[in-house]
């Protein structure tokens, strides 16, 4: 059974809105696009390889899926890690309005995120990766389905944008499993779900 890898980029202010270009996500008239592309460097090329190293299949959300599919299928180069993988391993998009998938080896999963993803897992030989995609990925984390989070901190500040953990999202506690710094300042941290949070206080003891 395949481990559902979460990776996801955000901001110092949690917005995972438009990483990748001006016109990539707009809702809510969000001019912030592509804020991810001044810190590209050698250091997160090779992290981002290393993911595609252990991949096995993908899970997207609609908007993510609608944006690779519009990208990946035109990169032929089968020397390419990235594309080789997307264009040719089983993908799953989360969707209950898509009917037919234009990119060959898509299958849509419906309503039944839980029982459907769940069983895409099992089909999975190596890991279930998971883009972006913040609406989807909040379900994900929500009914306990993710196994790693792989969370790509990037030092700047948009104070607009879509949040990746929004208001209402399920406390949850988190074991960091490994990290690092890229030379141009963004934080690759990496946890595994550890259940609900816990909590204490600093508060003195009373003398008694």
């Amino acid at each position: 059974m395949g481990k559902l890898v979460l990776t996801t980029f955000v901001t110092l202010d949690g917005v995972y809105q438009g990483p990748g270009g001006p016109g990539e996500d707009t809702r809510d008239g969000f001019t912030h696009g592509g804020w991810t592309v001044p810190y590209d460097d050698e250091d997160s090329g090779r992290f981002i390889l290393g993911l595609y190293d252990r991949v096995g299949a993908f899970l997207l959300g609609r908007r993510t899926y609608d944006i690779f599919a519009g990208y990946w299928p035109k990169v032929t180069d089968p020397a390419d890690p990235v594309a080789s993988k997307l264009n040719t391993l089983p993908r799953y998009v989360a969707s209950t309005t898509l009917t037919d998938p234009g990119w060959t080896g898509t299958t849509v999963l419906g309503a039944d995120l839980a029982k459907e993803v769940t069983a895409a897992k099992e089909r999975t030989d190596g890991e279930l990766l998971t883009h972006g995609s913040g609406v989807l990925a909040r379900s994900l984390l929500a009914l306990g389905l993710v196994d790693t989070v792989h969370l790509l901190t990037y030092p700047v500040v948009l104070g607009a944008g879509r949040r990746l953990f929004a208001e209402g999202s399920v406390p949850t506690a988190f074991r960091h499993t490994g990290g690092r710094v890229t030379a141009k300042g963004v934080s690759i941290q990496s946890y595994e779900p550890a259940g609900r949070p816990e909590y204490g206080t600093y508060e003195l003891p009373e003398n008694g």
